[in-house]
């Protein structure tokens, strides 16, 4: 008869390799928020009522510093699921078709799809409903009515109505509400399935139009409201950084050509976005309840991002469409098993998060990705980290420093801002002879970055 001996620790690999073949695989809860800034109850805001994402960034990595790559959703989220950077042709707009731009890239629940998930689909993830349909197990299970309070009221049959809207009506006459049900009707498919799921849940609010119920609107104080510090253009930027919001001005209670934003108007309009990232923030509380009721939370990563940011007034500026802060700065947290709560503010871009989920969740990364995973950063918050991130809208480009943004265009126009001194960017400091140098610096930064295949 024949002995076998093995040395413990080739007995511990053995071990450590058999628990990993049993050890299921986690999901993954995609929430992906419309034009959400990081103006949240946990990013220090003291007006914003936002507990149910607070408590998710309490519970997790929670990003100071992060920043979209397009400053529009449809360009924003193509490039987070691929992977991708945007360049000048592609990834352009809020029009973006991955399918067309990217069509032979695994985006990523394509590729979860490919790696054994489940992948499901629940409101607004692609800009476009049937984007890279083929990528979901299923896409969206419910029949969202789309009537009522879902979108707006519209005084014209075919014509926008108002841009913001309060309804003292129950949260199910809007389409939000109802995302959210389907959501929780998923998760209670998946905690039976014995098969690891992603779901993507998209929730369309705090986009345009600003309609939300009443009790929303009822969380704020209209009269302690405050209008943009800065709504005024930056001085010394140049007139390719700036733009005339067309997005809002195409509802009928706004002032059409170039007319400002009267200030009893700006402050409905603020009042309006507070109560729909309140909505938004209570729908998203309902899905993490259910996750939790499902004992689903330790097994389960959750990550919650917004694709842009938004103008509030700053710089006379509302929307996005812009290479200001304002625009690209954006919240992200993630929650994984077995990750500590923490907080960084080491500089993350949207490109980071696909191969952060991919070994969050024990599968390999596809070779495009032109990100870096952040599970470093989730261990170690302090870590040394990237240098430098980017952004690009139409043909202008941007870097994001430690310290600076420098943005420019192709017809030479450029912005330098210094976030030491001038955190809120109102004075451009490109054109002073002292800055040369910086200049300099953040030029070859986007030109390496151009030339990263």
């Amino acid at each position: 008869m024949r002995k076998f001996i093995f040395k413990s620790s080739g007995l511990a690999l053995l071990a450590a390799g058999l628990a990993a073949v049993a050890a299921p695989k986690p999901n993954v809860l995609f929430i992906v928020v419309d034009d959400l800034r990081p103006q949240l109850g946990c990013y220090g805001d003291k007006q914003m009522i936002s507990p149910n994402i607070d408590r998710l960034a309490s519970e997790g990595a929670l990003f100071d510093r992060a920043y979209c790559q397009v400053p529009v959703c449809g360009a924003s989220r193509a490039s987070l699921m691929t992977g991708l950077r945007p360049t000048p042709t592609r990834f352009v707009d809020y029009d973006t078709w991955v399918e067309k731009d990217a069509p032979d890239v695994a985006d990523l629940p394509g590729w979860f799809l490919q790696h054994g998930y489940d992948t499901f689909s629940m409101g607004k993830v692609y800009h476009f409903y049937t984007d890279k349909k083929e990528s979901w197990t299923q896409l969206g299970d419910t029949n969202i009515t789309g009537k009522g309070w879902c979108d707006y009221q519209r005084t014209t049959p075919g014509m926008p109505g108002p841009s913001y809207e309060s309804a003292d009506v129950p949260d199910e006459k809007y389409c939000q509400s109802q995302i959210a049900d389907a959501a929780i009707a998923r998760l209670q498919k998946i905690s039976l399935s014995g098969k690891p799921a992603f779901l993507a849940v998209g929730f369309t609010k705090p986009h345009l139009p600003f309609v939300a119920p009443k009790k929303y609107w009822d969380l704020y104080d209209h009269d302690g409201l405050k209008l943009a510090p800065n709504p005024f253009q930056p001085r010394g930027a140049p007139n390719e950084a700036m733009h005339n919001f067309d997005e809002l001005r195409a509802f009928s209670d706004i002032p059409k050509g170039k007319a400002p934003i009267p200030d009893d108007l700006a402050l409905s309009l603020i009042h309006g976005y507070y109560a729909c990232v309140s909505f938004a923030d209570a729908m998203v509380g309902r899905v993490l309840d259910e996750l939790d009721r499902l004992g689903m939370q330790d097994n389960t990563i959750v990550v919650l991002w917004g694709d842009n940011g938004w103008q509030l007034g700053e710089h006379a500026l509302w929307c996005k469409h812009d290479l200001f802060n304002t625009a690209l700065h954006v919240p992200l947290m993630i929650r994984a098993p077995g990750i500590k709560p923490s907080r960084t503010d080491a500089l993350v871009e949207f490109l980071d998060v696909y191969p952060t989920l991919c070994e969050l969740a024990g599968i390999p990364s596809p070779g495009h990705l032109q990100g870096k995973s952040v599970v470093p950063l989730l261990h170690n918050p302090s870590a040394s980290w990237k240098p430098a991130v980017f952004s690009r809208y139409r043909d202008g480009e941007s870097v994001q420093t430690e310290r600076y943004r420098y943005s420019e265009w192709k017809n030479g126009a450029r912005m330098l801002y210094d976030h030491q001194n001038d955190p809120d960017e109102n004075t451009n400091i490109s054109e002073n002879p002292e800055n040369k140098t910086i200049i300099e610096n953040m030029q070859q930064l986007l030109r390496e970055n151009r030339e990263t295949p």
